[in-house]
C-alpha cells in the first residue's frame, strides 16, 4: 500500500446522502463569531420553559428547529428563487439563569436590546421557548425600534393577572401593556379561541382596545384581509412591527407538539400564508416562534412547520 494512503476512505463522523444539486438551508446557516456585522436574518436562541403554567419541554425548541434546517432545500418553487447565496446567520442561544426567571427575562431583554443597537439592519428571529420571552424580546427589541406593534398569532390572549403567579407563559402581553412598553392599540391578536380564555381577560383586551380577530373572524374574513387591515391600521401609528407566533394559534392536527393544543384553530396553510404576506412588509422587522415541545411533537411536525415559516419569512423578505 502507497504511504499516506487512506485506510478507511468511506468512514464519516456524520454520513448521510450527498445530491451535489441540492443546497440545504442548513448549508447557509453560518454560527456567528460575536464580532462580524449582521446584515438581514439572524437565528436567536431562547431555551426557556420554566416560566410554563403547565409541564413543557419548550426548552429543547431551538435546537431541534435548528436540526429542520438540514431537511428541506433552498429552492422556493413559486417564485422560483434559490437561496443558497443567502447568509443565515445562527446567534446561538441566549443562557438561562438555573432558577431566577427574572434574571432570565433581563438577559433576553438585554441580549435583543444590544444586539438592535450593534446590527441596526439584523432581522431577528427569535426561537422560543415558551410565551413568556415575547415580554423581554419586545421590550428590548422596542428600546432601539422606538413605537412597536405587534401582531400576535395565538388561542389565547396571554394577558393573565400577575398576582396569582408572576410572570408566566400566560402573562407576556398584559406585562408588556401595563409596563409601557406598548400600547394596547397597537397589539393586533389573530386565532383567538373559544373556551381558551376567561371574560375578564377579553374584557381586559377590549378595555385596552386591543385588536381582536377570534378564529370566527379568521374564517369570515380571511387571512389575507385580516392582515392587510392590521397592517393599514399600524402604519400610521407605529416605527415598527414585530411578530409574534405562538404555535397552539394552529388546529392541534397541524401542530401535535403544543403544550396547549386544541381544534378549531388555524391550518398550516394559512399560517404559512399570512407569514409570507407579512414577510413583504418592510415594517415588519422581527418575529419570534415559541410554544413548542419537542417532547410531545410526533415525527417532529410542529417543528417542521416552524422551520417552514423561517424559511418562507427570509425568502419573502428578497
Amino acid at each position: 500500500m502507497e504511504e499516506g494512503a487512506i485506510l478507511y476512505p468511506y468512514l464519516k463522523q456524520k454520513a448521510r446522502f450527498v445530491d451535489r444539486e441540492v443546497t440545504k438551508w442548513s448549508d447557509i446557516v453560518k454560527t456567528w463569531n460575536g464580532m462580524d456585522v449582521i446584515q438581514g436574518p439572524a437565528l436567536i436562541g431562547v431555551p426557556l420553559a420554566k416560566t410554563s403554567i403547565s409541564h413543557s419541554g419548550a426548552h429543547l425548541s431551538p435546537d431541534v428547529i435548528r436540526s429542520m434546517l438540514d431537511v428541506y432545500s433552498t429552492y422556493h418553487m413559486d417564485s422560483e428563487q434559490d437561496m443558497k447565496k443567502t447568509v443565515l446567520h445562527d446567534c446561538g442561544n441566549v443562557e438561562m439563569h438555573v432558577t431566577d426567571l427574572h434574571q432570565c427575562h433581563k438577559r433576553i431583554e438585554q441580549t435583543m436590546h444590544a444586539l438592535m443597537v450593534a446590527h441596526p439592519n439584523m432581522l431577528p428571529i427569535i426561537l422560543g421557548g415558551d410565551h413568556s420571552i415575547s415580554f423581554p424580546s419586545i421590550s428590548g427589541f422596542a428600546k432601539h425600534k422606538g413605537k412597536v406593534g405587534v401582531i400576535q398569532f395565538d388561542a389565547h390572549h396571554d394577558v393573565r393577572n400577575l398576582e396569582d403567579g408572576g410572570p408566566s407563559n400566560g402573562t407576556p402581553f398584559r406585562n408588556l401593556i401595563e409596563g409601557g412598553h406598548i400600547r394596547g392599540e397597537h397589539l393586533v391578536q389573530i386565532g383567538i379561541r373559544n373556551f381558551s380564555n376567561a371574560k375578564s381577560y377579553h374584557t381586559y383586551v377590549k378595555q385596552h382596545h386591543v385588536h381582536v380577530y377570534e378564529m370566527k373572524k379568521v374564517e369570515k374574513m380571511g387571512i389575507v384581509a385580516i392582515l392587510t387591515e392590521s397592517i393599514n391600521k399600524l402604519r400610521s401609528q407605529v416605527d415598527s412591527i414585530y411578530v409574534s407566533v405562538d404555535m397552539d394559534v394552529l388546529d392541534q392536527a397541524f401542530a401535535p407538539g403544543c403544550p396547549a393544543i386544541g381544534p378549531g384553530g388555524m391550518s398550516s396553510g394559512d399560517l404559512l400564508e399570512a407569514v409570507e404576506l407579512l414577510a413583504k412588509e418592510s415594517l415588519v422587522e422581527a418575529m419570534d416562534i415559541v410554544e413548542i415541545d419537542p417532547t410531545l411533537d410526533f415525527r417532529d411536525m410542529t417543528s417542521r412547520l416552524a422551520a417552514h415559516l423561517i424559511m418562507t419569512f427570509i425568502t419573502m423578505r428578497q
